[in-house]
Parts: structure tokens; sequence; C-alpha cells
């Protein structure tokens, strides 16, 4: 027996420091909700301790049918759905697994040094971890060992910090 076709993704933009709550609101309606979080040590005056953050800020996806579009909106702190055209942008299945796998092996400041040369702009390839094969544009580069690699997925260019190990120049 073949398994009914899934609802595809989407992507909210939502409020500012809202995504939790929507993510909340959205599994307590039946929705299928995905906030991808990432694991930080954040430093206050008197100590250190280990957040969740979202990997994209102001940012969730949602497996929904367009149908159901004004109902998610009133949802407190939703803003919109990512549309280009008019047209909501539906996520694929693999970016969001991708996705779930970078956040399951991020390690913050991982990689050691490599010294071939990168430049802004350039288009880079991912060559290892959960997403192999994904295609970006380099961003300004914040340090000697990690990278901002601008990958394009929902319709606007999402940055992913990576090691520097972890991309290949695209020529």
């Amino acid at each position: 027996m073949e398994e009914p076709e899934k609802l595809p993704w989407y992507a909210l933009y939502v409020h500012s420091r809202a995504e939790k709550k929507v993510h909340e609101q959205l599994l307590k309606l039946g929705y299928e909700s995905y906030l991808p979080l990432i694991v930080k040590m954040k430093k206050w005056s008197d100590r250190m301790k280990k957040v969740e953050e979202p990997l994209f800020k102001s940012y969730l996806f949602v497996r929904a049918d367009e149908r159901w579009y004004f109902k998610v909106l009133e949802i407190p702190g939703v803003t919109r759905f990512v549309s280009f055209n008019k047209h909501f942008v539906v996520v694929p299945e693999n970016q969001i697994i991708a996705i779930k796998k970078y956040c399951d092996d991020y390690v913050e400041d991982e990689a050691e040094v490599d010294e071939t040369e990168l430049h802004e702009g350039q288009l880079v390839r991912i060559t290892a971890g959960p997403m192999i094969g994904l295609t970006g544009r380099l961003a300004p580069i914040k340090n000697k060992k990690r990278l901002v690699v601008y990958i394009e997925s929902v319709g606007k260019y999402l940055p992913i910090n990576i090691a520097r190990t972890k991309v290949e120049a695209v020529y």
C-alpha cells in the first residue's frame, strides 16, 4: 500500500524572538512544525550557560495546505508566509532533512584552519556534514576558521555558519 502524499513545507516569517512560542502554538493546533534549534554557549556577567537558539532568526517551517493560510496567520507572532511573486515558497523535503541533520551535528567552534584562498561572493559547495552537496555564495569571512555561506532556500538567502574545512570552491 502506498504512503499518502505528505503536505509541503512552507517557511513562516515570525516576530523577532517569537519562534518558540509560534512553534508551540502550531503543534498545539495540530500542525506539523519544525523550528531548527542549535545549542550555543552564552555569557552573562556571572556565568556561562548553554542555550537553544533558532538557526534562522524569525523563521520556522510548517507543513500545511494553502487553505490553512488565514488560520496560521491568526497565530500570535506570525507575520507572513515567505512568498515569491505572490506564491508561497515550498521548501523541498531534502532541504528540511539537511537542516535537521545540520542541527543534530552542530558543534560550536569546530574546525582547523585551512589556508586555501577563498573570497567573498565566491560560489562554494559544502563537502562534508549533513548539508553535503548544497552550494551557496561565500559571505564575508568571520575568521580564518569559520565561514558564512548563504544558501538560497525558501526564496531567500539564509546564512549558514560552517567550518572552512567543510567547503570547497566551485569553478
